[in-house]
């Protein structure tokens, strides 16, 4: 549920629902209290208790008196001159909220209420003989310091005098019920508010303040530098949004850092690497060069024999020096491409050559098979596809461990494609390691008691290029045997308009 429209039914809850509570709650007590009231009083007309009508609900409470007092001046009026008579029947009626008053020619001859002696104006505005005209239903209302409701009963005593009952109801307030009814209401009211302000209380702070708590709990923890953590929040809303990004962000963070201590570590062993790399051919170097120096190459034979090697060393230190240039390109994205359309093979032609100068000084039987047309061209950069075949050669040679070391370098035609093999007949490679060998950093004689060394970055250089110029690059090996690694460039064909 989204935040604004929780918002809507928050407001609902605490204005519209509980009017609408509050209203079957009056509504419910009205009903119940009213049929209490009618049972009560034995009323047989229908009460509206909650209108606060008060001269209706006095009119009502005396009507069978009234009936029954007219009934009684017709039959025996001289009972009105009887003191216990009366003093039982304004029992009655008070027991209704109401008492009697009997005048005799004018003159009150019995009060039932001690409050008419705290009212003397009331005995001035009690209405004349014959006032209500034999009305049974009428009443008067008299206004004053006191509101009252007045039935008049005119009759004659039996020695002819003319006589008036009065039933006087006190409607200047309301009758017990229903103060009790508007308490029971008013407490309803504020059960209703509360209960309903407890229930958007707990709905509040379980869909909006929990999971805020929660992602204040989450910010405290990637602040001490705690990142192993989950934040589990269960909302559908802007809020629940806001806590999967920020766990997206976390886990990214998480991710970063992992990554960061990944390349520290790599970078450490690339430095140890390296000062291995270095070491070995520096070592070699100031060996050859001290014998030198020593006389050890006293023939010519053993003088060219220890130059050449000299030599080979520079430049396997070389080689080293470049790949790390390149490796720093790499990480920065910045590997410089000029693509042109180079012919594969005259291309590969001229690498073998370049290569084979090397190879023969190793003693090493390079072999060169071409199965592509003369005509067939490629697009890449062909100073990078130079550094493809000199990492791939040199990792061949840190591995070959045959008497007579055997490199062959093969072009086949493979449709779109030119596939590259260069096979060695070296060591090989556990099945294990074969799917690892192109990933940054991965030596597979790590624990580098070989001499072969290695910086670790040669074929993921390898496949970094080709990759930038969308081909595709894998290996076979079998163990004893030796090694193959097979790369495919898409083939460049010119589009002839029609």
């Amino acid at each position: 549920m989204k935040l604004k429209t929780r918002l809507a039914v928050a407001f609902l809850t605490i204005t519209i629902v509980p009017i609408l509570l509050f209203y079957v709650a009056v509504v419910g007590l009205s009903s119940y209290q009213t049929q209490s009231f009618r049972k009560e009083y034995g009323l047989t007309e229908q009460v509206d208790l909650i209108s606060g009508n008060s001269l209706q609900i006095f009119n009502r409470l005396t009507k069978r008196y009234q009936e029954e007092i007219r009934q009684t001046l017709k039959d025996n009026p001289g009972l009105y001159e009887d003191g216990a008579y009366l003093n039982n029947l304004n029992e009655e009626l008070k027991s209704h909220y109401a008492y009697l008053i009997v005048l005799k020619g004018g003159e009150v001859s019995f009060c039932g209420s001690n409050d008419m002696q705290m009212d003397p104006a009331l005995y001035d505005k009690l209405p004349d003989f014959d006032a209500m005209k034999g009305d049974l239903e009428g009443g008067i209302y008299l206004d004053g310091e006191n509101q009252h409701l007045i039935k008049q009963m005119d009759f004659t005593f039996p020695d002819g005098t003319p006589g008036s009952v009065f039933i006087v109801s006190n409607v200047g307030d309301l009758v017990p019920e229903v103060k009790s009814m508007i308490r029971e209401m008013l407490f309803l009211g504020i059960v209703i508010l509360v209960v309903a302000g407890i229930t958007l209380t707990v709905w509040v702070y379980r869909s909006i303040l929990s999971p805020l708590n929660k992602l204040q709990e989450a910010t405290k923890q990637i602040k001490a530098g705690n990142l192993d953590f989950t934040l589990d929040v269960d909302a559908d809303d802007e809020i629940g949004e806001l806590c999967n990004d920020f766990e997206e962000m976390r886990m990214r963070l998480r991710e970063n850092a992992e990554e960061k201590v990944q390349y520290d570590k790599e970078s450490k062993e690339l430095i140890s690497n390296i000062s291995h790399d270095l070491k070995t051919p520096i070592t070699a170097i100031k060996g050859y060069v001290e014998g030198i120096q020593d006389g050890v190459a006293s023939s010519p034979e053993r003088l060219d024999k220890y130059i050449r090697t000299i030599y080979n060393k520079a430049n396997d230190m070389d080689r080293l020096i470049d790949e790390l240039t390149f490796y720093s390109k790499i990480d920065t994205n910045k590997i410089p491409y000029t693509f042109t359309k180079i012919n594969v093979a005259q291309y590969f032609k001229d690498c073998i050559e370049e290569v084979g100068l090397d190879m023969e000084a190793r003693g090493i039987e390079l072999g060169y098979f071409n199965y592509v047309d003369e005509d067939v061209v490629v697009i890449a950069d062909a100073e990078q596809m130079k550094r493809v075949i000199n990492n791939i050669i040199s990792n061949s040679i840190k591995y070959l461990d045959k008497k007579k070391g055997i490199i062959n370098i093969r072009i086949k035609d493979v449709g779109d494609f030119i596939q590259v093999e260069i096979e060695d007949n070296g060591k090989g490679i556990a099945a294990k390691d074969l799917p690892n060998i192109f990933d940054r950093f991965y030596r597979t004689d790590s624990s580098r008691n070989s001499s072969q060394g290695g910086s670790g970055i040669g074929l993921s250089i390898v496949r970094k290029i080709i990759e930038d110029h969308g081909g595709r690059i894998w290996a076979t090996s079998k163990e004893g045997i030796g090694t193959e690694i097979h790369f495919v460039l898409r083939k460049y064909q010119e589009v002839i308009a029609g």
